[in-house]
């Protein structure tokens, strides 16, 4: 059983502000403050949105968690989830309403709303929060996200083999951690095959913004790019790739309807277990606060099938970076680690621990662009 909440009109994008203010009509509108009554009643499962569930990407990606949810638990759940909601001061009211209106358990699933989460779950001690991709708990909120870099080095390795100009094209959505270290991951395991190879980087500043990431690509492609690669929700760089004859890769799920014959592969997130296994906490009383990062080795993180046009050399060289990585002999960031100025990060054999990976502001070397200050 679910509840869908959307904002009044079209969305086109994350920064449409009527999401809260609608959100609390349709709520109260549709009897979500309603409390669990009997033991009976379905646990009520709330999910949040910066991006609508029609994106082809990140949201659209945990939305297939959500119905993961629904499939397991049948009755016993009812779920909610509220799209496009922008960061900020909407987020707080979004969550604080599913929190009134009933909801035991609530995933916030981007980066931006986690001062939100916290600023809620202090409000509503009794409800369990979770927060994807940050960094801060509470005895009532949990934290997870995917060790997306690992899957970022592998389709660098792809590129690195399968450019012709030695210029890759990557279009970044907001310049925090997450991202940066994820176009530091491409770009070592593209000069791993290729060190003549580079990247240029254009911000968007947005997760999901169709004709800003559209507009990006295309200017890529003008600079000499003839591989895309994107950290943004939206097929926009896929289908530009389609157009001009170059190749791409897809960002949260597999993207090849949008360019058959450019899509070389995906970073696919499969949030399904994780959803299924918190929401089972609840429903049986064990949900405790926890930090969770999974990758290629838990399933967390996943590569789509490869294109069939793929020589076989690429395809053996991404399946060794793959194989290696899940079983812990290869580290995507691992030294030598130089940055943009020639300075030294990371020694030759050392690995990064997950305090420098979740501070990462600087580029690496062979990156074209800067991090935004």
């Amino acid at each position: 059983m679910r509840k869908v909440i959307r904002p009044g009109g079209p969305v086109l994008s994350r920064r449409t502000l009527a999401a809260g203010a609608a959100a609390g009509t349709l709520l109260a509108a549709s009897g979500l403050g309603a409390t669990r009554a009997r033991a009976a009643d379905p646990l009520k499962v709330g999910f949040v949105y910066v991006g609508p569930v029609g994106d082809y990407g990140w949201s659209y990606q945990h939305d297939q968690g959500r119905l993961a949810i629904e499939a397991e638990f049948g009755d016993a759940v009812a779920t909610t989830y509220v799209e496009s909601v922008p960061e900020g001061a909407d987020a707080e009211r979004v969550l604080s309403q599913l929190a009134s209106g009933g909801h035991g358990l609530i995933f916030a699933t981007s980066f931006g709303f986690m001062n939100a989460t916290l600023k809620a779950a202090r409000q509503f001690p009794q409800v369990k929060f979770e927060h994807c991709t940050g960094y801060k708990r509470a005895d009532n909120v949990s934290t997870y996200m995917a060790r997306f870099y690992e899957g970022r080095y592998i389709i660098g390795v792809i590129a690195g083999m399968m450019t012709r100009s030695n210029v890759i094209g990557y279009v970044g959505a907001v310049p925090i951690p997450e991202v940066v270290r994820g176009i530091n991951a491409f770009t070592q395991g593209l000069r791993s095959v290729n060190p003549e190879a580079t990247v240029k980087v254009i911000w968007v500043n947005a997760w999901y913004d169709p004709g800003k990431e559209r507009e990006a690509a295309e200017t890529l492609v003008a600079q000499g790019a003839d591989v895309l690669s994107q950290h943004t929700d939206s097929p926009a760089p896929v289908q530009v790739a389609a157009e001009k004859g170059l190749y791409a890769f897809g960002q949260a799920t597999d993207m090849r309807a949008f360019g058959p014959e450019a899509h070389l592969t995906a970073i696919v997130d499969d949030w399904d277990s994780y959803y299924v296994d918190r929401t089972r906490a609840v429903l049986d009383g064990t949900w405790a606060s926890t930090d969770t990062w999974g990758g290629l080795s838990t399933g967390m993180v996943a590569m789509s099938d490869y294109n069939d046009a793929l020589p076989e050399d690429v395809v053996a060289a991404a399946e060794a970076a793959r194989v290696a990585i899940a079983a812990g002999t290869l580290h995507p960031l691992a030294g030598p680690l130089t940055d943009q100025a020639g300075t030294v990060r990371m020694a030759e054999g050392e690995v990064p621990d997950d305090g420098l990976l979740l501070g990462m502001d600087w580029f690496v070397e062979g990156v074209q662009g800067q991090v935004p200050r």
